[in-house]
């Protein structure tokens, strides 16, 4: 029997102005995001994926679904409007919401300013 523990993953500290911006497909009139740990783009990572996202005044990304990730949205500035299913909630700093999967959800910038979140993306199964 071997009695070896696994290797652990590699960590690493990066800075957030190494990333780019990247508009998704999906996502429309400047809804951009920068991609911080991924598994096509971070070493050991298998299930998670977290980036940060800013959506410009009328940016907005289509109502979509996920059939195998869990997903959490934390607003650090401006306002806009998420939908979850059939609901609209307008969104603002120090919310966040927790979207399932299979839950159709879109997000739009409704306000004057830059509308600024975190992404947390979980996958619950391969595939």
């Amino acid at each position: 029997m071997n009695t070896t523990p696994p290797t652990p993953a590699p960590t690493s500290v990066r800075e957030l102005a190494e990333f780019l911006w990247e508009q998704s497909p999906g996502h429309f009139d400047g809804a951009l995001s920068k991609i911080l740990v991924s598994a096509a783009t971070t070493p050991g990572a298998q299930f998670l994926d977290f980036r940060i996202s800013t959506y410009a005044p009328k940016a907005y990304v289509h109502t979509h679904v996920h059939p195998n990730k869990e997903q959490i949205y934390f607003f650090l500035e401006g306002e806009g409007v998420l939908e979850l299913g059939a609901e609209k909630k307008v969104v603002r700093p120090n919310q966040f919401a927790f979207i399932p999967p299979h839950l159709p959800h879109g997000l739009h910038n409704t306000g004057n300013s830059q509308l600024v979140f975190i992404v947390i993306t979980t996958l619950t199964e391969r595939g």
